[in-house]
Order: structure tokens, then C-alpha cells, then sequence
């Protein structure tokens, strides 16, 4: 396994870890992830701690918090052989001070996270969504304490724009408050809006990318194929609008590349889909899911190898799209790009 320092911090996380959504999945979204109980979770951290992968991403809205107590009751007895990054803002409730990042929210959030986990203390505490509503001076003065107490040791966020990350960047050194070090975020061949502004802004500050979905939200399984229908047993079939659109001609251009080059190398599509990314600038982790220990092994088969240059070259081609301003018309232009290199 490979290891890699979380942005511009010192802890090192593995090049892949694993996302607990599919946790005692419940609901319209979770349940069609999985509902993986305390016994099979504890063999997928078997398999996952043999393999090296130490890493294991939840939050508090996975289920209900569900997912966050099987993850518990899955590391009991080995905590000091894992990390643990969960998420919070997003609603847990009804009530006023139930969602975002006010003080109340955040401290609350905390403890009941640790609850659920059984640990006193939280390796990395992301912001799931910015709140606009409370000063991110409140939220980072917030955060500062929570890590002084000892209950947090790295703070992150997950889904924010540039401006958003920027801001709290600046007022995180402006008052020595701790910086985020982690951005968790969509990523994957059929989802590169991240390269545009995100990945610039994270090499330049030092925030590492824990990449969400990057099998382009179950699209990138080697079960899609042009001019076929979505497998029965996809959950695509009942989780397709929660997720980031793709134009099915783009999808297809991708899964062609993907299986001309699954044919050359004897590779599995989503080996293939995960290689890529690893490579990709500012990934610091790349996080997988699975629902059983097939799924779990096939993707930890994307470790080990590397594409060939003309490989990835041929996945960048079948997957760009044409940039958004202010990106476009001027990426075109021998000046503007000598200003800006693209990153690769």
C-alpha cells in the first residue's frame, strides 16, 4: 500500500481507503448501497488491514448515524490501528440547530459521533457542505477548540467551492487557527469538474483530495455498456437522480476506452477507473466502496500497476469536456496557457 501526506500535514493516509457508507444502509439512498451489519464489516476491515488500507470514511448522515456505530462496533478493539474520518452539517433533524456548523451544531455533532464510533477522538472531522449562514469564524474558532480538547486531530471539508475553501483557508491563518488539510470531493472519469478550479487551488494551498465516488456514482463497474440497459442488479436503477448527471454519449465514449484497455492489460474496468485516478494531481486518497468481499478485492486490484502513458492519455481524451469560463475560450490561447499550465 501505498502512502501519501494528507495535503500539507503530516499524517499520511493510504492511496485508497474505504467508505462506510453501505453501513446498515437505510433509506431510499443508503439502503441501495448495502446494509452491511457489524459481523461482515468486521471482515471487510480484515481485508482492508491486510491489503495495508488503514482509512475509513463515514459520517453522520450515512443512515441515520447507523453507519457510524457498525464502523464502531467494527474497529472495537483495534482502534489504534485505523483512522477514522467522518463528516457532519448536513441535516440530522427537523430542529433549527440540527444542520450546518454553528458552534452548538458542531460540538454536539462531535460528541455524538464519538458515541456512536466508541473512540474519544476523531482523526479527521470533515465539514460535510458549507454553511452560509454562520461565519466561518465561528465554525473554524470552533473547530480550533474541538482539536485542542483532543477530540479532533485534522479538520477537512467535503463539497465546498473555491471560494468557500479560500475563505476559510485565509481566516484559518489569519487568527492560527487549524487549516483544512482535506477536500473530499466528486472525481472520476466521467466527473472532472474538479480539475477546473478545485485542483488548482489545492496544489497552491496544500489540501489534499479524498476523492468521493470515483466510479462515477456506479457508472464505471464494467456493468454499463452502450445500447444496453442498466443491469437489474444495478443501483443505478434506484439511486440515479441523487447523483451528479453524466450525457449518456459521454459515458459510453469512456466505458469504450475503458474496455479497450481492460483488453490490453487483463484489468477490471473499475481497476482501470481507479488507476487513473490515483495518478491524478493533489489525490491523496482515492475512497472505495463495496457491499461484499468480491467487490472489496477487485478494487483493492487497482494498487500495484500503473497505466502506461498512452493509456491514460486515451482515458483523458475519451473523458474531457470542454471547460466552463473563465476556463474557456482562453485554455486555447499560447499565452494564457503559458501563464496557466494545465496540470498533469
Amino acid at each position: 500500500m501505498e502512502f501519501r501526506r494528507l495535503g500539507a500535514s503530516g499524517l499520511k493516509v493510504p492511496v485508497l481507503s474505504f467508505g462506510a457508507g453501505t453501513f446498515a444502509g437505510k433509506g431510499p439512498l443508503f439502503g441501495a448501497w448495502g446494509n452491511t451489519d457489524a459481523g461482515e464489516a468486521r471482515r471487510l476491515l480484515d481485508i482492508c488491514l491486510e491489503a495495508g488500507l488503514n482509512l475509513f470514511d463515514t459520517a453522520d448522515v450515512y443512515s441515520d448515524g447507523a453507519s457510524e456505530e457498525v464502523l464502531g462496533e467494527a474497529i472495537r478493539g483495534r482502534r489504534d490501528k485505523v483512522l477514522i474520518s467522518t463528516k457532519t452539517a448536513l441535516p440530522m433533524g427537523e430542529g433549527p440547530n440540527d444542520a450546518g456548523a454553528s458552534r452548538a451544531r458542531l460540538v454536539k455533532a462531535t460528541e455524538d459521533a464519538l458515541r456512536r464510533l466508541g473512540t474519544d477522538y476523531i482523526d479527521l472531522l470533515q465539514l460535510h457542505a458549507f454553511d452560509a449562514g454562520t461565519p466561518v469564524e465561528e465554525v473554524l474558532a470552533t473547530l480550533d477548540a474541538l482539536v485542542r480538547a483532543g477530540k479532533v486531530r485534522y479538520v477537512g471539508v467535503s463539497n465546498f467551492a473555491g471560494w468557500q475553501l479560500m475563505k476559510s483557508l485565509a481566516a484559518a491563518e489569519r487568527h492560527g487557527w487549524p487549516r483544512y488539510v482535506a477536500h473530499q470531493v466528486y472525481y472520476s472519469l466521467v466527473g472532472r469538474d474538479y480539475e477546473w478550479d478545485l485542483m488548482p487551488l489545492a496544489q497552491d494551498q496544500g489540501v489534499g483530495a479524498l476523492v468521493w465516488s470515483p466510479l462515477g456514482w456506479g457508472r464505471l463497474t464494467g456493468k454499463i455498456r452502450r445500447g444496453a440497459p442498466v443491469p437489474a442488479g444495478s443501483r443505478l436503477n434506484e439511486t440515479a437522480d441523487f447523483g451528479p448527471p453524466v450525457p449518456e454519449e459521454r459515458l459510453y465514449r469512456v466505458v469504450d476506452a475503458l474496455d479497450e484497455i481492460a483488453a490490453e492489460t487483463g484489468r477490471t474496468v473499475p481497476q482501470i477507473a481507479l488507476n487513473w485516478l490515483i495518478a491524478r494531481p493533489t489525490v491523496a486518497s482515492v475512497i472505495i466502496g463495496a457491499r461484499n468481499e468480491a467487490q472489496l478485492r477487485d478494487n483493492l486490484g487497482a494498487l500495484g500497476w500503473r497505466l502506461t502513458a498512452e493509456q491514460m492519455a486515451k482515458l483523458d481524451a475519451a473523458s474531457r469536456v470542454t471547460p466552463p469560463y473563465p476556463h474557456f475560450p482562453y485554455h486555447r490561447q499560447e499565452g494564457f496557457a503559458r501563464l496557466n499550465p494545465p496540470m498533469v
